[in-house]
């Protein structure tokens, strides 16, 4: 059997001529195996006929192997030679063909240096998309931190609309007064809030006597 890969060959037939070749080999084998038996039925029911034969069926087992064995060795031989004429004839695609797949090939060739040129630029190429991913992404979370500030910047301008329009109920409408308003009237809120917490305790110790 032939040890060259033939891998165009294997691109083109879908197979390796190698393949091809073993199967048929083994059919032919098969085929010499099953016309040996069919032999050896056919001869032990021609001797059957002859009552006094003392050929026994062992003896002629033993002849049909020994006949087998002489036939497969011719075999072999026969077939090394078709495997030959096969492979390097009607399995083998010449070295001046080029398949159709592989035109491309033919009308853009490169050799080594450039393909590893041009596998180096699609390295550099994909680290370049990496880092313009990475940084996109780091935009895109910039620009929602910037989103969340703006929207709490908006709410403290509303609030701020609220205070200047509480101020102008009140009749002040300068902010710093506006401002000392809010204060005065915090601490009045504050004081209000600890007279009415003396008063719940006052309240609390009374019931804890009674």
């Amino acid at each position: 059997m032939s040890v060259n890969p033939m891998a165009y060959e294997a691109q083109f037939f879908g197979f390796t001529p190698q393949t091809c070749m073993l199967r048929v080999y083994i059919a032919f084998q098969d085929y010499l195996f099953e016309m040996m038996l069919v032999v050896e039925s056919v001869i032990l029911k021609k001797l059957g006929g002859f009552p006094g034969c003392r050929i026994s069926p062992f003896q002629i087992r033993k002849s049909t192997e020994k006949f087998l064995l002489f036939m497969k060795e011719h075999f072999d031989k026969l077939f090394s030679k078709m495997e030959e004429v096969l492979l390097q004839l009607v399995l083998n695609i010449p070295k001046n063909v080029v398949l159709p797949e592989d035109k491309v090939h033919e009308q853009y060739p490169y050799t080594k240096e450039q393909f590893q040129a041009l596998q180096d630029e699609i390295h550099q190429l994909q680290q370049q998309y990496r880092a313009e991913a990475s940084a996109g992404q780091a935009l895109r979370a910039e620009l929602e931190e910037q989103k969340a500030v703006q929207a709490e910047l908006e709410k403290i301008l509303q609030w701020f609309d609220g205070l200047d329009n509480i101020c102008r109920e009140h009749g002040t409408s300068n902010f710093k007064e506006s401002f000392a308003f809010l204060t005065q009237n915090s601490k009045k809120l504050q004081d209000v809030l600890k007279d009415v917490e003396e008063k719940s305790k006052k309240i609390k110790k009374h019931d804890q006597l009674f």
